[in-house]
């Protein structure tokens, strides 16, 4: 089970830090004021936000199937600039001494929780794994070009408690179908309800989703089931978290329930240097916007956060050759099924339009687009009839007037009505 799950861990990565710091880094950016939305089991008497989180999916497996939970968070850390005073330390946004700047700012860390049941255990009985994350405090002197004391930075996280539930289900049928259902609860004591939500976060579980492993089993896909399971794949239950398969196309021995919504194996790209924390990491558009920076914005974002700093410097030390990667890759060449040909019509007023017929365009208002003001009233010649994906067809036409359109028609670029919006000449 290691090797799927360490293949899967990649892509687990990058939903563990979806949105932990967003462009341009700094932490006077706007966006990154409100931070970590995704995932987020805030303690059970926290107002607003959820405390736990409910995954089911199915399984293909015998009794004696091992099933593999690790449960992934992020535990926020404060990190406290503190100025000395006569009579103690202060907390402050900012301090400057010697000629360097020192932040406040939330970090976070990993924490990972992992245990390994048989099916035959949970399928019997309720599993109930308890999750305790001690606190800790690290303080470190800020020393002035004199070597004396001026700050303290105050680094802490606070304790946290969490249970880990998992029970399983054998179907009835003849497909030997298991309905798995792990949750998530936060369990920490809270009694501050209108205390500000950067506090609950210290005792939340950030970005929390589940790798879930089967040996001996297979999983099945919600989101594509066989036929056979479409039933059983509707009355699954999931809150706060959706399962899907994650590793090589094709195997089906690891789920990743996440907060963020994805597809069946989901894969970071080859080309992609590094996080950039931000959305599907279009690290194209992302890399070369960092370049832009001002050196007082890289000065800000380099204080705020280190993977900030990470950042700014696997942006600024990339190679050509690695960057016009980042434009674009084909995956897949796959000849489209074919969609047009001659004998495709359509009736439009009892007169058959099909391709060489001619129409003249009376747009519709309601969807029509700007150009098409200037297109109304013209005559135009019918090139194809396209049937798309919903059955709907449409009609491909190019200008009668256009000295351009044999240009047009030899690049395929063309103009698109619907039926209603031509008559026939």
């Amino acid at each position: 089970m290691t090797v799927p799950m360490e293949a899967a861990r990649r892509v687990a990565d990058a939903v563990l830090y979806e949105g932990y710091l967003l462009y341009p880094y700094r932490a006077s950016a706007a966006k990154n004021r409100m931070r970590w939305q995704f995932g987020v089991l805030v303690p059970p008497n926290y107002p607003g936000e959820p405390s736990g989180s409910v995954t089911e999916c199915l399984l293909e497996a015998p009794g004696d199937a091992r099933i593999d939970v690790r449960l992934r968070f992020l535990h926020v850390r404060s990190r406290t600039v503190e100025r000395e005073e006569d009579d103690g330390y202060w907390p402050v946004p900012k301090l400057t001494v010697g000629g360097r700047d020192y932040l406040s700012f939330d970090e976070a860390t990993e924490r990972e929780a992992r245990t390994t049941v048989s099916l035959a255990r949970v399928t019997a009985r309720p599993c109930t794994i308890e999750v305790r994350v001690l606190g800790d405090r690290v303080i470190e002197n800020i020393a002035g070009p004199d070597g004396e004391r001026t700050g303290r930075i105050v680094c802490e996280h606070q304790p946290l408690d969490a249970e880990l539930r998992i029970s399983a289900e054998r179907l009835p049928g003849p497909y030997g179908l298991v309905r798995l259902r792990v949750e998530v609860e936060n369990t920490s004591h809270w009694e501050r309800a209108d205390a500000p939500r950067e506090e609950a976060l210290r005792r939340s579980l950030v970005a929390a989703h589940l790798l879930i492993g089967v040996s001996g089993g297979a999983f099945v896909s919600l989101l594509d089931p066989p036929m056979w399971a479409e039933a059983a794949a509707r009355q699954c239950r999931n809150e706060n978290t959706w399962p899907v398969l994650v590793g090589e196309a094709g195997h089906r021995d690891v789920v990743l329930s996440s907060p963020i919504i994805l597809y069946d194996h989901p894969a970071i790209a080859p080309e992609s240097p590094g996080d950039l924390f931000d959305s599907t990491e279009i690290d194209e558009l992302l890399t070369l916007r960092t370049l832009t920076l001002t050196e007082e914005e890289k000065r800000e974002a380099r204080i705020t956060d280190p993977r900030a700093a990470e950042i700014l410097e696997r942006a600024a030390d990339l190679p050509p050759e690695l960057l016009e990667r980042l434009h674009g890759a084909i995956r897949h060449l796959e000849v489209p099924a074919r969609t047009t040909s001659e004998d495709e019509s359509v009736t439009v007023a009892g007169v058959r339009i099909a391709r060489s017929s001619r129409v003249r365009l009376r747009p519709g208002h309601r969807r029509a687009d700007a150009q098409d003001m200037f297109l109304a009233g013209r005559t135009a010649l019918v090139e194809a009839v396209f049937l798309d994906v919903d059955g709907v067809r449409h009609l491909a036409v190019t200008l009668e007037d256009d000295p351009g359109s044999d240009l047009q028609r030899e690049q395929r670029r063309f103009f698109y009505f619907a039926p209603d919006e031509v008559e026939p000449l």
